[in-house]
């Protein structure tokens, strides 16, 4: 019965017969060696461990064998059949870190010493190993491992993975493998041969492993060497995840060391000088770590004072450095290597002749001491030359250092004879972020999570900082050219261009989004697949759309009747209701809040405002094109106007109330996300209003008017038709209603328009009685919505924004008479999220916006405004009362102003918990606001006669579960989308949770909830 394995691994090795001198390890024939101190504390080596001995399974502390071993590797041990193989993995590892061939075997074949198995469990074996390589686990193959090619195979899958292959050998007396294996019942009868094979196999191996490319080798020999041994888990050299800054990290030098030191000082740093006046360390007095992405050297004018005063800082613990190409070329010209004196290296060679033969040494240890890249701030944050993708963060190969050094290329060369570099940044998709150098740019900008801080100082640039975790960037011009570029400068660095920002592949298929506020939220392929349509055919520049508005579930089903308790003064005068606000207070009042916000509900449609400072703001921040300055559009994305001049009238209306409001300045921001409602309802889409609604009061009244006439004939006649009379009056008087809920939305939009500012005005100067929809929408200017903040896809009939432009080209739009824009919260400015900002003070800062449009208006209007400003009053006003849920008084007093302001026409109210972002004891997200309408505005929803009492009892049994859960994840994924962009995030995962929130929207619930 022979146990067979295989084994990967990297070139280099270390052998080990006793006690490891030093720590050092490689990245594919480089040692990743030396020292670096960091506050205070020296890092030897590239892995960190406990040193402290103790006893250790009845074996005195002094006798203990330890056995470093890096926190991410591919442990194989090597030995024959009962050298303990087995014992010694439980003993020194987790459970899930070990992987056996026997159990594998037994996997596949229900029996771990069925050999003819072995071929498929060592496939099992081997691709349960590249998963848990990949996720960045240690692993342990627990199977002899004596032949060379099943080494072979471990040593390869290592690589693939970017992993160090240890080597821990159990050279175990045949007797004592006799001996155990006879003991077992299941391996009584193993032949004694095949132990005797194993041994003369191991003895071959002893030989080789290190060149089969296993890194470290522990060998332990006798029984008394296996049980002395202790393993103790190493930190991998770039592993620095424990340091947090802040940090400062500063792009290519390239000798340029007055530019440094300058730069040092904007950034707050002291510098400390020798005897001799150069710059040997920088201090700074809060603490902050610098960290020197690589290309210290070459170029410029002064190699060796950069040299001097990084060596000082990284010494003193004040900086950290990452190697660039060109410390990695001086490196071995200083070991003697043969280089080529070319980019610079001849000017560094004359440089350092000066200095004496100490200096050159020290800056040789420097260099080799040097790791390939640094995972900083949790895992936050990584460092390294010349960038690097997800998938070799924290890796240990020749494969790393060598992308971390140069970077990847296409393969081609330029015009210059460079290499075209590989834009890996454009594809990056990893959440922490790269900052990295190696290209010259000649801005640094951010793009898709990666930055590039090259900017060319010794090309007569800049030298480029980036304050970190604040995000800011510093920079200092250079003093001269001090270096002719081969071809000029361009944005062409993996970060530095446009690039592909979004991919299919971030939003296809099923998705699984992390949010703060929720968890793990799910979105399904074939409400991905809606998403996709809609965001693909019909929404606005991505860029532009950093956030979409949660559906709203509405309150619980009321069984209050009209004149009941608490619904004095109801309109109406048969039948119940619906919703009520009684049940939205006694639902917050479960959830343990005590204080709620009603906010009156607009009459028009949900809209999303994204306003900048200034077309330069908008471009820097979101980088939309010139003459582009914000975006206002629908809960789908959608462009409320294909007309981008009408837009740009309400941005700077908005814009010029935010000035002069104070609010720019107060908030300390360049752009606003506003939450609003966009009014008339009618200035949406004509379809929905003339083909369902307007259809409806139509045919009413067509129909009507002769039907009642000959009824009141035939009971003049003396025919007893007085029921069936009565009932067609009733069922003609709610088709009138009818048609007068709807036509409180609609209203003249343009030159001459009416004022729009009552809610509840007509389209047209005809009363409620006029009932022929048809021709009020003939005035009106367009459709809207069967709520006034839910959208219903496909329901207008026309796509996106084809209808408002139908409606601006029939009534005059750009003059924006009539049109009404109701923001009511604050979502979001530069840096963060107000989300969380409680209700009323949100209400209060828009309150100071919508107050200053009078001053506004009237400067516009002025001889400098030259009379053509939109006219005053686009702005409206939310009104709003705070209820305390667990007071009956302040109960009533909001019933009674709902009762009023629908009683008045108005659609009705929102109901939200006064402070934001409340959760209940169990610690799940309360709503963050139930809708409660109007009587009378349900009609439009749920048809004329829904108050009769036999519909009003079927429509009482509905079911809320689906919609509010809907409206809890949309809720926490339109929050997650705030943060990432407060955050400044890349663009596709900020889009990730906005399309999550498109998405869900595709899920099947009744759409009049």
């Amino acid at each position: 019965m022979t146990d067979v394995d295989r084994s990967e691994q990297a070139d280099g090795t270390q052998r080990a017969h006793g006690p490891r001198q030093g720590s050092g390890t490689h990245e594919g024939g480089t040692h990743e060696v030396g020292t670096q101190q960091v506050g205070g504390t020296q890092h030897e080596g590239g892995a960190r461990g406990d040193g402290a001995q103790q006893e250790h399974g009845g074996v005195p502390a002094a006798a203990l064998r330890t056995l470093p071993v890096p926190d991410l590797s591919l442990v194989v041990l090597v030995g024959a059949t009962g050298s303990g193989k087995s014992t010694f993995a439980a003993r020194h590892f987790k459970p899930t870190e070990v992987l056996s061939s026997d159990f594998c075997r037994g996997l596949v074949s229900d029996d771990e010493n069925d050999q003819s198995a072995s071929g498929d469990a060592f496939d099992v074996l081997h691709f349960i190993a590249g998963k848990r390589l990949a996720a960045g686990r240690m692993t342990v193959v627990d199977a002899t491992n004596v032949q060379s090619e099943a080494r072979a195979q471990l040593v390869r899958l290592a690589r693939e993975h970017d992993v160090l292959p240890v080597a821990i050998v159990l050279d175990v007396p045949e007797q004592v493998c006799a001996e155990r294996n006879a003991a077992r019942a299941d391996r009584a009868g193993l032949p004694r041969r095949v132990i005797q094979r194993h041994q003369r196999e191991l003895r071959r191996s002893l030989r080789h492993l290190e060149r089969e490319g296993f890194r470290t080798v522990h060998v332990l020999r006798g029984q008394e060497e296996v049980a002395a041994a202790r393993v103790v888990t190493e930190r991998r050299f770039n592993d620095l995840r424990h340091l947090t800054g802040p940090f400062d990290i500063i792009g290519d030098i390239h000798g340029c060391r007055s530019e440094l030191e300058t730069l040092l000082g904007r950034l707050g740093y002291g510098l400390v000088r020798d005897a001799l006046g150069r710059s040997v360390d920088a201090v700074h007095p809060e603490g902050r770590t610098a960290v020197f992405v690589g290309d210290l050297v070459d170029r410029g004018p002064d190699s060796p004072g950069v040299l001097r005063l990084v060596m000082g800082m990284v010494g003193a613990g004040h900086a950290l450095c990452v190697p660039g190409n060109h410390e990695n070329k001086l490196g071995r010209y200083l070991k003697g290597r043969k280089v080529q004196a070319t980019h610079g290296l001849a000017e560094t060679i004359e440089q350092l002749d000066k200095e004496d033969e100490a200096f050159r040494a020290e800056v040789g240890a420097f260099i080799q001491g040097l790791v390939s890249h640094y995972v900083l701030d949790g895992g936050g944050l990584v460092v390294c030359h010349a960038g690097l993708p997800e998938k070799y963060h924290g890796r240990t190969s020749g494969r790393v250092r060598s992308f971390a050094l140069y970077g990847d290329t296409t393969g081609e060369t330029d015009e210059f004879g460079l290499p075209v570099r590989y834009p890996w940044a454009e594809d990056y998709r990893g959440r922490a972020a790269v900052v990295y150098g190696h290209t010259p740019t000649p801005r640094a900008g951010w793009l898709n999570n990666t930055i590039c801080l090259d900017t060319g100082c010794v090309f007569g640039g800049a030298m480029t900082a980036l304050r970190w975790p604040e995000r800011e960037l510093v920079d200092v011009p250079a003093e001269r050219v001090w270096y002719e570029p081969t071809k000029p400068l361009a944005t062409e660095a993996p970060g530095g261009a446009d690039g592909r920002p979004l991919d299919l592949n971030d939003v296809a298929g099923r998705r699984i989004v992390e949010t703060r506020h929720m968890g793990r939220l799910a979105v399904r392929e074939e409400n991905a697949a809606a998403a996709l349509e809609v965001m693909s055919r019909f929404a606005i520049d991505p860029r532009l759309l950093p956030y979409l508005p949660p559906t709203m579930a509405p309150c619980a089903t009321s069984t209050e009747e009209v004149g009941g308790e608490g619904a004095k003064g109801a309109e109406g005068a048969e039948g119940g209701y619906l919703e009520h606000p009684a049940e939205a207070f006694a639902g917050y009042r479960a959830d343990g809040v005590r204080e709620v916000v009603c906010e009156e509900k607009h009459m028009g449609s949900r809209a999303v405002v994204l306003v900048s400072r200034d077309e330069t703001a908008a471009a820097e921040r979101f980088g939309v094109p010139k003459g582009v300055s914000g975006a206002l559009y629908t809960r789908t994305g959608r462009p409320f106007f294909d007309d981008p001049e009408t837009t740009e009238r309400i941005l700077r209306r908005v814009r010029a109330c935010v000035e002069e409001a104070g609010l720019w300045a107060e908030l300390e921001t360049d752009w606003l996300l506003l939450d609003a409602e966009l009014m008339p309802w009618s200035l949406k889409a004509t379809g929905l209003l003339r083909k369902q609604y307007a259809a409806v009061g139509a045919a009413s009244g067509a129909a009507f008017p002769g039907v009642l006439g000959a009824l009141e004939a035939a009971a003049a006649r003396g025919v007893e038709v007085a029921p069936l009379l009565g009932r067609q009056r009733d069922r003609a008087a709610d088709a009138a209603a009818f048609t007068a809920a709807y036509r409180r939305y609609c209203w003249r939009v343009g030159p001459g328009a009416a004022d729009a500012s009552g809610a509840g005005q007509a389209a047209d100067a005809a009363g409620p009685s006029a009932v022929n929809g048809a021709d009020a929408l003939a005035h009106s200017g367009g459709a809207g919505i069967p709520d006034g903040s839910e959208e219903v896809p496909g329901g207008a009939g026309i796509p996106g924004g084809a209808a408002a432009s139908d409606a601006a080209g029939r009534a005059g739009l750009g003059e924006l008479d009539g049109v009404r824009l109701a923001p009511f919260q604050i979502l979001a400015v530069q840096g963060r999220s107000l989300a969380g900002l409680p209700h009323t003070e949100q209400l209060a800062l828009i309150d100071r916006v919508i107050a200053a449009e009078g001053a506004v208006a009237s400067r516009d209007a002025g001889p400098a405004g030259g009379g053509a400003v939109d006219r005053p009053g686009l702005l409206a006003t939310t009104r709003r009362i705070v209820v305390d849920t667990e007071d009956e008084a302040s109960v009533a007093a909001g019933i009674r102003w709902w009762l009023e302001l629908t009683g008045a026409g108005g659609e009705g109210m929102v109901v939200k918990p006064l402070q934001a972002l409340v959760r209940r004891g169990d610690g799940r997200l309360v709503q963050p606001g139930v809708k409660c309408r109007g009587r009378e505005y349900l009609r439009i929803i749920y048809g004329p006669e829904y108050t009769r009492p036999e519909n009003l009892r079927r429509l009482r049994v509905r079911h809320l579960g689906h919609k509010r859960s809907l409206a809890l994840r949309e809720y926490a994924l339109g929050l997650e989308a705030l943060d990432r962009l407060a955050e400044g995030e890349p663009l596709w995962r900020v889009h990730e949770a906005v399309f999550g929130v498109l998405a869900l929207e595709s899920e099947p619930v009744d759409p009049r909830l």
